[in-house]
């Protein structure tokens, strides 16, 4: 099991705080990709909060009942990670001759860049290629996650038959599907989750900068509820229908969540700041909108008046060849596979 590695016949499974997405794609980065297999299952909040045995079991039983659904047949298996749950930084290392004697010298140094014993850690990095900023530094990405939560998912994925190929951070996955190959200037791909935000910046088609911001769209929801005395569903439907439309509701609902977006939007431009600093030579030309932030109305006009910076909604299957049927099945639950589909592009080449 390598926590960014792996190759072969596989399937992608995305575990979200109320849903589960399962992707297979055929194809390659070179020639491009196809949708073979896919499912979207709503699941129960408290399930995959639930860490008891009998909790374990149930949500095992709902991964296969997942698995079934999309018809996949292979057991090899690429799984996200929360980003609450790893660690994941782009170091810079003395450039070495060749990329055999980087990896040997990188092994030695890897304890430095990972916040925990490497004892108690499981650890994996992926050399980027030289440093835009100094030719005679080679960037790697670093990331890592508890050994105890590692061999907690795999032994929970393992008791259901399938077998874990590779296990990569959300954030890495997310930005793989959503980035603009390509792009001359560095892209901020944000995904506006339930309980917290990731971000990540991607400059000359590499992350150069990760991040989890706490707070999501649940913050949002029971500060509707709170201002505006009512249910929290009723929260929910009123952030997705009026969203930041001033001239909704008496623009009770706009006022309440740009209070909380202030912050979210300074927390944005912070990391522009931080990314332009250390790239001298890197510009952060757009936004790329996901999750909620791609659902809730005038989203991308409100972060994009407040960030000087053009701003739109990611479309993860940008780079992904569907049928008109299957963009049918998807039309109402498309903008929430960013993750799956970055899991599934990863090249077998």
């Amino acid at each position: 099991m390598n926590l960014l590695h792996g190759v072969g016949d596989f399937f992608s499974l995305d575990i979200g705080t109320n849903s589960m997405r399962i992707v297979q794609l055929s194809g390659s980065s070179q020639h491009g990709w196809t949708l073979q297999k896919f499912a979207y299952v709503p699941i129960d909040p408290k399930l995959t909060a639930d860490s008891s045995d009998l909790g374990k079991k149930r949500l095992g039983e709902a991964i296969l009942g997942a698995v079934n659904q999309a018809g996949i047949k292979t057991k090899n298996v690429a799984l996200g990670l929360p980003a609450g749950k790893t660690f994941t930084s782009i170091v810079e290392t003395e450039t070495l001759p060749s990329e055999k004697e980087l990896r040997k010298s990188f092994k030695y140094e890897l304890d430095k860049y990972v916040p925990m014993a490497l004892s108690d850690a499981k650890a994996d990095y992926v050399i980027l290629g030289p440093s835009p900023n100094d030719p005679a530094k080679t960037e790697v990405l670093v990331s890592s996650v508890s050994k105890d939560y590692a061999e907690s998912t795999l032994e929970l994925i393992e008791k259901t038959g399938l077998n874990i190929i590779a296990m990569e951070p959300e954030p890495l996955a997310m930005s793989r599907a959503l980035a603009m190959p390509g792009a001359i200037d560095a892209n901020m791909v944000v995904d506006f989750g339930e309980k917290s935000t990731d971000l990540v910046i991607v400059f000359k088609d590499q992350p150069r900068l990760v991040r989890s911001i706490p707070g999501g769209f649940s913050v949002l929801i029971k500060a509707i509820a709170s201002g505006l005395n009512v249910r929290e569903d009723q929260a929910r439907q009123f952030i997705l229908k009026f969203g930041l439309d001033q001239n909704q509701v008496e623009g009770q609902v706009f006022k309440i969540l740009s209070t909380h977006l202030d912050t979210f939007a300074s927390e944005l431009a912070k990391s522009v700041r931080f990314f332009q600093t250390k790239y001298i030579n890197g510009k952060v030309g757009g936004i790329i909108l996901s999750g909620y932030a791609g659902m809730i109305p005038l989203f991308t006009d409100y972060i994009e008046s407040k960030t000087n910076i053009a701003t739109a909604k990611g479309n993860p299957w940008q780079l992904v060849r569907t049928t008109d049927e299957q963009q049918r099945a998807l039309m109402s639950v498309a903008s929430e596979f960013a993750v799956a589909i970055g899991l599934s592009e990863r090249s077998n080449d």
